[in-house]
């Protein structure tokens, strides 16, 4: 039911755009109004919510960790699974971000019928897929750089080339779109047919995936079926950098369903999961050291306390103490 209540909703955001320009010809309102307030939410709201996050008290070392700490100078340590310093935390830090490491010793529990007991196997496609998707979508929003600027810097062109290496068809067809696509594909299908991941999966979940869907097909459809105009886009698009509203001319209605859904991801992006891309920087699971054997840690937001002694305290209760006939220190 979330799957399609899901896919519902990004049809529903696919058809505004259409009946928009189609039926009311708010091409100002659709290529223009909305993907500028879309972009100022995306900015302040991800500054908002890196800032609450960086003021977030972190009082103690809870780094996650899978390996030996660092002890006794016999004892080999793991510095990747559990760092000792900050070169530790910088190496995990990257092989995290970078090729999802801990993705990568992924495994699912399975209950073996004949020998009645539960074993762990690697799952190495979830990984596969993570890295697939992420990259091609990184590289993708890379290539959309030239845009934004005139002339087209020369890594952008060597990204260009380097993607559509292959040479398959006219206009080239890039591997990361279809890359994206499949490991979209892939992601969404594990969700909708894993029956443990469908039980714990939220409607959220899977209208993240249906909308980057989306704004992957409607892109690869209006770049090979429903060519546009490059020159009004780049026009449209330096108008959104300087402020000054240029509405695209001689452009489809796909140009305006795939800049709609994009509007829609950056509206959603500040206040949904798909945050975790600039939240594994600020989490203390991963960018603190475990450094609790060798350096006390003592909590900054602590209230002070005054010390109240015994002898203070029995001075302060004496004539009750006396009373009920308990033994004191000082008569």
């Amino acid at each position: 039911m979330g799957a399609l209540l899901s896919l519902i909703a990004v049809v529903v955001l696919a058809l505004v755009p259409f009946v928009a320009v189609a039926a009311g010809d708010l091409r100002f309102l659709v290529g223009v109004v909305v993907p500028g307030i879309a972009f100022a939410v995306f900015v302040f709201g991800l500054m908002y919510r890196v800032v609450k996050w960086a003021r977030a008290p972190v009082p103690f070392r809870i780094p996650t960790t899978c390996g030996q700490q660092k002890t006794l100078p016999w004892l080999k340590n793991e510095e990747l699974d559990n760092p000792s310093g900050t070169l530790g935390v910088l190496g995990r830090m990257f092989l995290e971000v970078f090729f999802f490491r801990s993705l990568f010793r992924n495994t699912t529990a399975e209950v073996n019928p004949e020998k009645e007991k539960v074993t762990y196997v690697a799952e190495k496609y979830l990984w596969a897929a993570g890295m697939v998707f992420h990259w091609s979508m990184l590289i993708v929003v890379l290539r959309h750089f030239r845009f934004f600027v005139e002339p087209v810097p020369r890594w952008v062109e060597f990204l260009q080339f380097f993607d559509g290496f292959f040479q398959v068809g006219v206009p080239v067809i890039y591997a990361t779109t279809v890359m994206m696509v499949v490991g979209l594909g892939f992601l969404l299908l594990r969700r909708a047919f894993d029956a443990q991941v469908r039980y714990i999966s939220l409607p959220s979940d899977f209208f993240a995936l249906f909308l980057l869907l989306g704004i992957a097909i409607s892109g690869g459809l209006m770049r090979h079926i429903e060519k546009v105009d490059i020159v009004q886009v780049k026009a449209a698009i330096a108008g959104w950098a300087s402020f000054q509203g240029v509405t695209p001319e001689g452009v489809g209605t796909l140009y305006f369903i795939h800049v709609f859904l994009v509007s829609a991801l950056l509206f959603y992006f500040p206040f949904s999961k798909l945050l975790h891309m600039p939240g594994v920087f600020m989490s203390p699971t991963r960018n603190l050291a475990n450094s609790n054997r060798t350096r006390h840690h003592v909590n900054p937001w602590n209230p002070e306390v005054k010390p109240h002694t015994y002898a203070e305290w029995e001075e302060e209760f004496h004539d009750k103490l006396v009373a009920a006939g308990f033994p004191l220190d000082k008569e």
